[in-house]
């Protein structure tokens, strides 16, 4: 079955992006959380799967040896279109997945449920979800216990996320920290490759602080004179200092 488009597809998949997750390789962290997933829930199967645009990757699994699959028959970008549980209790009757390959084959999908992993700004990146070979269902500690588990993936996302940023800020702060060479008559600035540019360009270049430019009051007496006169009455002539 054709597998629907989130809205706000280009959104979400940036979102992912941020995250920089895709394709790094296993961390203890995440497999503890799938671990607990499958012994929680008494499941053979317990993937992170995180959506991509043409495919399915699994940043932790347990009980699967493949890294990833195509969307086009993964089970999570059916359960990424809603902010709740999905649970199919058995796919084999289940019009949307009986003819599967991941149910007519390998790894024989019977039960199927998938937490959605939402981001902070709202955006679906994949999903926590456990598996198993044989029809079933969750009770409802399971669920709230799977609910739970999907949440601190989220929170392990966002926290490698922003650490990620805060290291970068640090980089840029050392930077600008340093000596930095000035050209002493236009105020050009020398960048680490030898090449000059304007202050502007140097800051922008570093930092996420953007401009927007006018003319301070001397010096639009200096260069400006006649509309000066007009507004700035109260600016006296010894106010302004030369820069000669």
């Amino acid at each position: 079955m054709q597998v629907n488009t989130p809205t706000q597809e280009a959104e979400r998949l940036e979102a992912l992006r941020q995250y920089k997750v895709l394709d790094t390789p296993a961390e203890r962290s995440y497999d503890d959380i799938t671990s607990l997933a499958a012994f929680i829930c008494e499941v053979p199967i317990a993937l992170i799967s995180l959506v991509d645009a043409e495919r399915q990757w699994f940043k932790s699994k347990v009980g699967l040896v493949a890294q990833e699959t195509s969307r086009d028959v993964s089970f999570c970008a059916h359960a990424i279109l809603s902010p709740a549980i999905m649970i199919v209790q058995d796919a084999s009757g289940d019009e949307r997945f009986a003819s599967n390959p991941l149910v007519t084959g390998e790894p024989g999908i019977r039960f199927y449920a998938g937490v959605p992993l939402i981001s902070p700004g709202g955006q679906p990146l994949g999903t926590l979800c456990v598996i198993d070979r044989k029809p079933r269902t969750l009770n409802a500690y399971q669920i709230q216990a799977l609910e739970a588990l999907a949440r601190q993936v989220v929170m392990q996302l966002e926290l490698q996320r922003v650490s990620a940023q805060l290291a970068e800020a640090l980089e840029k702060m050392e930077l600008m920290a340093g000596l930095v060479p000035i050209c002493s008559y236009c105020k050009g600035i020398r960048n680490d490759q030898g090449y000059w540019s304007t202050v502007e360009s140097f800051i922008q270049q570093y930092s996420d602080v953007g401009f927007t430019h006018g003319v301070c009051d001397h010096c639009m007496k200096r260069h400006f004179p006649e509309v000066a006169e007009i507004l700035l009455p109260n600016l006296e002539s010894n106010d302004i200092t030369s820069d000669e």
